[in-house]
This record gives structure tokens, C-alpha cells and sequence, in this order.
């Protein structure tokens, strides 16, 4: 019997600032709760994370209006400073980020095991609006 795979998507973009400003700005709570969030009318109030391979990471995503909100969270499978990082959702989905140093500039490409509840091109819009918010953050401060 075979078991369906789960559709990967992904999402990525260039950043003009060095690899070890990018990774801190994705990593250190301070700066998740700034660029957290696909859309002006929500945000991350609470972030919390370690970074380590068994480590755990919970960011408090909302609705400004408080109309609704969830916790994102999993578990580190791989952690490999200022190149990548792979963990697994609460739901079991995987994520995999990968931090491409070209010198004053950082690719990152995140590829994600699609869920099932909404369409993928919702999904990839989504988590792209997140991936261009942290650009913007990144590049600004």
C-alpha cells in the first residue's frame, strides 16, 4: 500500500544583508514578533525559540482586531548555523529553510509540506507574503 507524499511548495527570496544578519533576524524572538505575519491586519504578539536540534519554537500568531489567532509551532530536526534549518509542525509537516550566503546578499528559499484544508496556491501566497514582510524587515533595520 503506498502512502501519499504530502506536495512541497515553496518560497523564497534575495535579501540585501549579509548571511549572519538574516539568520539572526529569523531566529531571535525580537525580531520574529516584527515580520510574522502574512497580512497588515495581523501580527506576532509572542514569540519564543530554541534553536537547538530537539528544541522548540511557538510564535502567537493574531488578528489585531483579537477576531482570531493560533499558535505555530514544532520541533528542530536540523540546525546548521547560517545555512539551514529543518523542522517538523505540531501537525507533522515538514519545513526545511536553507540560508545561501552570496556574500552582501542572502538567498532563502523555504520549501513546506502543503496541508490539506486550503488550496496550494492560498498556501504559497501565505507563507510568501511572510517570507517578503521578513525582507522588507531585514533591509529596513
Amino acid at each position: 500500500m503506498e502512502m501519499n507524499q504530502p506536495t512541497k511548495v515553496t518560497v523564497q527570496t534575495v535579501i540585501q544583508a549579509p548571511v549572519e544578519k538574516v539568520w539572526r533576524y529569523w531566529t531571535e524572538p525580537d525580531h520574529i514578533t516584527k515580520w510574522n505575519q502574512a497580512s497588515e491586519d495581523w501580527h506576532a504578539p509572542r514569540a519564543e525559540n530554541d534553536l537547538t536540534i530537539g528544541g522548540k519554537f511557538l510564535t502567537r500568531m493574531e488578528a489585531k482586531d483579537g477576531s482570531m489567532g493560533f499558535d505555530f509551532g514544532g520541533v528542530y530536526d536540523v540546525v546548521n548555523q547560517h545555512k539551514a534549518i529543518g523542522y517538523t509542525i505540531e501537525d507533522g509537516r515538514r519545513v526545511d529553510i536553507t540560508f545561501v550566503d552570496q556574500g552582501n546578499e542572502t538567498k532563502v528559499v523555504e520549501t513546506f509540506d502543503a496541508e490539506s484544508s486550503n488550496p496550494i496556491e492560498l498556501q504559497q501566497a501565505g507563507w510568501q507574503a511572510i517570507m517578503d514582510n521578513f525582507k522588507t524587515y531585514t533591509e529596513q533595520n
